[in-house]
C-alpha cells in the first residue's frame, strides 16, 4: 500500500495551477459510449483510477479504448457484451450507471451491486423502479441484477423521491432511445447531470431541462458519436482553496464555470477567506487565522456538496470558535473524524452531525484514509499540523485526484509518496 509522509508547519500555500477534469463528470459520460454508434472522443479526462475501472469495462463490453496524453477514445461499434462481471463492477461506486447505457443499446444488461467507498448505503432501488417504469423487467437474485426488456424501452413519467444523480443519469441512458417521450420529476440538478445531457445532445439526443428539477426527453431512434471536453472538477478546486485556507495562502485557479463554487462561498468568506470567481479562473485568499463558519447542511446541488464537507470540517478544526456539519447524504461520512481526533482535533459526533471546537494547530500524526474525500482532507489537515504526518492506503484519493503529491509540491508543499 502506498502512504504519503506530510510535512507540518506548511509555508503559506501559494502559486496557480489548472483543475483537473471532473471524476463524477466523466465516468457517465464514458458509459453513454456504449449506448452511441461509432468512436466518442473525450478530452480533459482526468487520470485516476476510477477512469481506469471504467475503460477496463468498455473493454469487456467489446468497445475499442485508447487513450493518448488529451484525450480518452472510445469505439463502441462492436461492442456485444451486456454483462459486466462482479469483479469489474466492484472496482468503483458509480458504475451502477451502466445500467441504463446497456439497456438502450442492447435491451438487455447483467450486473452487480457496485463497490467504491464505505461512505453509506448509496441504495439503487431508484435506479431499478426507474428502469421497471421505462419496460425493464429486472430479476434480482444473489445478488445479481438480470434486465431484459422484452417489450423495448417506452417513454413514462417517472418521479423520484429524492433527486439522485445516479438514478437522473441512468434514465436519460435509458430514455433517450426509447420509444416515446419521458418526463423526470425531482431530477438531481447536478452540474454532471448538465453535462451528460450536453454530451448525448451532441450524439443526436433531445433533452430539455437538465440542471432543472424536471426534465423532458424526446426518445430518438439512435445517436451518433461525438467529442466531448469534460468539465472541471468543482470539488477538487475545493480541496485546494482549503489546502490555501489552513496555511493563508494565495491561489490561484485556472478553471472554467466557476459559477459551480457558488455553494462553497459564503462559508469560506465567513471564515474570513476571499473567494473572487471570474469567468475562467478563481483568486482565492486565506487569512492569518480562519474564523467558524457557524453551520453548514449538505444538500443536493445546488446546496452545500455532501464531498467538501470533509475539508470543512479540518478548516473548522484550526479555527476560531465552534461550527456544525449536519450531513444529509449519506450516513456513514464521518469517518474520518477519528482519524482527525488522532491529530488533536476537537470533534464531537452525534448521528449525523458533528460539532468542531477549534484549536491553534493540529499535531502530527499516523492516520489512515478512510475513503476518498476523508483521505485528501487528512492531507490537508497535515499541511496545518506541527510535524509530521503519514497518511497511509492512499489508494482512496488516487480514485479522485489527478497528480495530488505533484499538484500540492508546484504550490510549496513538502509531500512524498512511499511505497
Amino acid at each position: 500500500m502506498a502512504r504519503f509522509i506530510v510535512e507540518g508547519s506548511c509555508n503559506k500555500l501559494s502559486g496557480k495551477l489548472t483543475v483537473q477534469g471532473s471524476k463524477n463528470g466523466a465516468l457517465p459520460l464514458l458509459s453513454a459510449s456504449v449506448l452511441v454508434a461509432g468512436e466518442s472522443v473525450f478530452t480533459g479526462c482526468p487520470k485516476l483510477t476510477d477512469i481506469r475501472a471504467a475503460e477496463n469495462i468498455l473493454t469487456y463490453l467489446g468497445c475499442r479504448v485508447n487513450e493518448n496524453a488529451s484525450a480518452i477514445c472510445v469505439d463502441s461499434t462492436d461492442a456485444y457484451r451486456y454483462a459486466i462481471p462482479d469483479g469489474l463492477m466492484r472496482e468503483m461506486r458509480s458504475s451502477i450507471v451502466f445500467l441504463g447505457a446497456l439497456l438502450g443499446r442492447f435491451g438487455r444488461a447483467e450486473l452487480t451491486a457496485p463497490g467504491g467507498c464505505e461512505i453509506g448505503l448509496r441504495p439503487i432501488d431508484l435506479h431499478l423502479e426507474a428502469m421497471r417504469a421505462l419496460g425493464a423487467v429486472i430479476d434480482e437474485t444473489g445478488g445479481r441484477l438480470v434486465c431484459s426488456c422484452p417489450n423495448g424501452l417506452k417513454g413514462a413519467r417517472i418521479s423520484l423521491s429524492f433527486p439522485s444523480v445516479g438514478a437522473t443519469e441512468n434514465i436519460l441512458l435509458a430514455a433517450c432511445t426509447a420509444n416515446g417521450d419521458t418526463l423526470v420529476i425531482n431530477a438531481a440538478r447536478e452540474p454532471e447531470v448538465a453535462e451528460l445531457a450536453e454530451y448525448l445532445n451532441s450524439c443526436g439526443a433531445k433533452i430539455f431541462g437538465a440542471g432543472e428539477s424536471v426534465i423532458r426527453i424526446e426518445g430518438v431512434k439512435r445517436l451518433n458519436a461525438s467529442c466531448h471536453t469534460v468539465w472541471q472538477d468543482r470539488i477538487a478546486a475545493v480541496t485546494y482553496m482549503s489546502a490555501a485556507a489552513v496555511t493563508g495562502g494565495d491561489l490561484w485557479l485556472d478553471m472554467k464555470r466557476t459559477e459551480l463554487l457558488l455553494p462553497v462561498v459564503e462559508p469560506f468568506e465567513k471564515m474570513g477567506c476571499t473567494v473572487d470567481l471570474r469567468p475562467d479562473a478563481v483568486r482565492f485568499k486565506g487569512a492569518d487565522r480562519l474564523d467558524k463558519f457557524g453551520m453548514v447542511r449538505t444538500l443536493p446541488f445546488p446546496g452545500f456538496p455532501t464531498d467538501s464537507q470533509a475539508d470543512f470540517a479540518v478548516m473548522a478544526s484550526v479555527a476560531r470558535g465552534t461550527s456544525t456539519i449536519v450531513e444529509n447524504i449519506f450516513e456513514n461520512r464521518f469517518k474520518y473524524v477519528c482519524e482527525l481526533r488522532r491529530m488533536g482535533a476537537q470533534i464531537r459526533t452525534e448521528n449525523r452531525i458533528a460539532i468542531i471546537e477549534g484549536v491553534s494547530r493540529l499535531s502530527g500524526a499516523e492516520v489512515t484514509s478512510p475513503d476518498l474525500r476523508g483521505g485528501s482532507a487528512l492531507v490537508v489537515a497535515a499541511l496545518c499540523s506541527d510535524s509530521v504526518t503519514v497518511v497511509d492506503d492512499i489508494y482512496h484519493i488516487d480514485r479522485g485526484y489527478e497528480n495530488f503529491e505533484k499538484q500540492l509540491e508546484n504550490l510549496g508543499v513538502k509531500i512524498k509518496r512511499e511505497e
